[in-house]
């Protein structure tokens, strides 16, 4: 009697893909899964969003500190050369007003030296006078259209400001403090004292 032999066939074997697939769906609750395939699914943490917040501010700050500093330098290029630019105006107002002063003086200059020249043999004394008064009459024109003013207090109240007293004289004829003489005149450039005047100023006699 023949004994009849069964052949198992062996399973085909799986590709990896589908052996994970298959591993997967076995695993049961509690078991671990593999860190490898899950790793993907893993959200980012909160920490990594912060740095990545952080890093951003980071470089927006960066790039306004760096704009802030090209406008501040910007800023002080701007006012150097106004200050340059202040100076050579100024500088040019400066030159100006001498030149003008300059010509102005030009024909007292002139009057002078034409004065020198004069032969004193022929020239009576009067004539002379008579120049000389003209010559002080012309710069004080000069003078008096530069801003210049004359300080020639006498009769007046004494005023220090103005009046330098040189000596006290006393007088029954003038209230105290009054101006007797007028030693040296002063001079007032607008309302810039140049020069006070030199006074004699009267006191109670004794």
């Amino acid at each position: 009697m023949q004994e009849n032999t069964s052949v198992t066939d062996k399973p085909e074997p799986q590709n990896e893909e589908q052996q994970a697939r298959d591993d997967g769906a076995q695993a049961g609750p509690g078991e671990t899964p593999d860190p490898e395939t899950d790793s993907a699914q893993i959200p980012e943490s909160g920490e990594d969003s912060e740095l990545i917040d952080f890093q951003f501010a980071l470089g927006a700050a960066e790039q306004q500190l760096a704009d802030h500093k090209e406008a501040m330098l910007r800023m002080q290029a701007e006012m150097e050369n106004l200050r340059k630019r202040l100076i050579r105006d100024l500088d040019r107002s400066r030159r100006r007003a001498l030149e003008s002063i300059m010509n102005d003086l030009l024909p007292v200059q002139d009057s002078l030296e034409l004065g020198l020249g004069t032969d004193e043999a022929t020239t009576t004394v009067e004539a002379m006078k008579e120049g000389k008064a003209l010559i002080i009459k012309m710069l004080s024109k000069v003078m008096e259209d530069h801003g210049l003013t004359a300080i020639d207090p006498a009769g007046e109240p004494f005023n220090p400001e103005l009046h330098q007293a040189m000596t006290m004289q006393a007088s029954a004829e003038h209230d105290p403090n009054t101006v007797l003489e007028v030693l040296q005149k002063g001079f007032q450039l607008h309302d810039r004292l140049i020069r006070p005047a030199m006074v004699v100023v009267s006191k109670k006699p004794e």
